[in-house]
C-alpha cells in the first residue's frame, strides 16, 4: 500500500522525519478489512437499515462471530442474550456496532509473520486490556462520559504500533523482551534500537483506520498524558492506564513501572479517589473474571 502523507497531519517535524524513515525501511500501515470499509461507507451515508448492515458484517463468519463473543460481556448483560446481528445493531448501536467491528478487525489485519508465540501474547495483552478498558468506562460514565465502546477500541488499538513493528523487524521481540512475562516495550530502549515510536506508529494506523481524533491522540500519548490538553484524550488515556494497572493485578505481577509516575493524573482525571482506588478495582476485577 502506498503511503498516505495525509496521515502525518499534527506530528512534530522529528516524529515525520522518523515515520519517513521507517516508510523508507518498508514499514506497512495494515489496511482496513473489506468488510468494515464497507460497513464504514454504508455508515457515512447514513444507511441506518439493521438489516442492511448486518448482512455487510454476516459476510465477515470469522467477525461476526467475535462480535457475538466481544458483546457477550458484563458491560452489555442488560441486552443479554443477543439473537443476531440485527439485535446488536439494535440495542448496542451503528456507531457503537462499528467501534466493535474496527476493534475485531485489527488481529486479523495484523497477521504474525514471525514469533507466532509473541503474537499470540500481545493479542491476549491487548484484549485484556480492552475488556478492563470496557468495565472502567462502564463504571466511570457519568464522570467521564466515554462510552466503553470506545474505550473497547482505544483499549486493542493504543499498543498496535507494537505488532507493526514486530512485523518488520525479526529481533523487536527480543530486542524488547516482550517475550519475557512482565516484560513491555520501553520507549528509550525502543528508539535507540529502532529508530522508532510504537505510540506514533500506532497513531498512524489509527488515523488510517479513521479512528475519532481523540482516540487517536490517546494512542499517541498513552505514555505521556501531560502532553494532552484535549479533556477527552486526557481522559481516555487515563482509562487505558487504570485498565494496564488492573492488567498487571490479573496477571499477578507487582512491578508497573508507570504507574507510581502516572497515577495521581489518572485518578483525578477519573474523579477517583486513591483510598477509594483498591475498592473501585476490585469491582472491576471481579467484573472481569466473571466474563472469563
Amino acid at each position: 500500500m502506498a503511503f498516505d502523507k495525509t496521515l502525518l497531519v499534527n506530528l512534530s517535524e522529528e516524529e515525520i522525519n522518523r515515520v519517513n524513515r521507517l516508510v523508507e525501511d518498508g514499514i506497512n500501515i495494515p489496511p482496513q478489512p473489506r468488510v468494515l470499509e464497507e460497513l464504514v461507507r454504508h455508515l457515512t451515508r447514513g444507511t441506518s437499515d439493521v438489516r442492511v448492515l448486518g448482512k455487510v458484517i454476516s459476510q465477515d463468519p470469522g467477525i461476526a462471530a467475535m462480535l457475538f463473543k466481544v458483546v457477550d460481556s458484563p458491560v452489555f448483560r442488560k441486552h443479554h442474550p443477543f439473537r443476531s446481528i440485527e439485535h446488536i445493531l439494535q440495542t448496542v448501536g451503528l456507531l457503537q456496532t462499528a467501534n466493535l467491528v474496527r476493534t475485531i478487525s485489527l488481529a486479523s489485519a495484523l497477521p504474525a509473520k514471525h514469533n507466532q508465540k509473541a503474537f499470540e501474547a500481545f493479542w491476549s495483552r491487548s484484549h485484556a486490556i480492552s475488556q478492563l478498558a470496557m468495565l472502567i468506562a462502564e463504571q466511570r460514565i457519568t464522570v467521564c462520559n466515554i462510552f466503553p465502546d470506545q474505550a473497547c477500541l482505544a483499549g486493542i488499538f493504543h499498543d498496535c504500533g507494537v505488532p507493526v513493528l514486530m512485523q518488520r523487524f525479526p529481533t523487536y521481540c527480543t530486542s524488547m523482551h516482550l517475550d519475557e512475562p512482565g516484560c513491555w516495550t520501553d520507549l528509550r530502549e525502543e528508539d535507540a534500537r529502532f529508530n522508532a515510536d510504537h505510540c506514533v506508529v500506532g497513531y498512524l494506523v489509527g488515523r488510517h483506520w479513521k479512528l475519532p481524533d481523540f482516540i487517536c491522540d490517546a494512542i499517541r500519548f498513552h505514555h505521556d498524558m501531560t502532553r494532552l490538553d484535549d479533556h477527552v484524550a486526557r481522559t481516555m488515556v487515563a482509562i487505558l492506564q487504570l485498565a494496564i494497572h488492573g492488567y498487571y493485578q490479573v496477571q499477578r505481577i507487582d512491578n508497573n513501572p508507570e504507574w507510581d509516575e502516572i497515577s495521581a493524573d489518572v485518578l483525578d482525571e477519573l474523579g477517583i479517589n486513591a483510598e477509594a482506588l483498591p475498592e473501585f478495582m476490585d469491582i472491576v476485577l471481579e467484573l472481569y473474571h466473571r466474563a472469563a
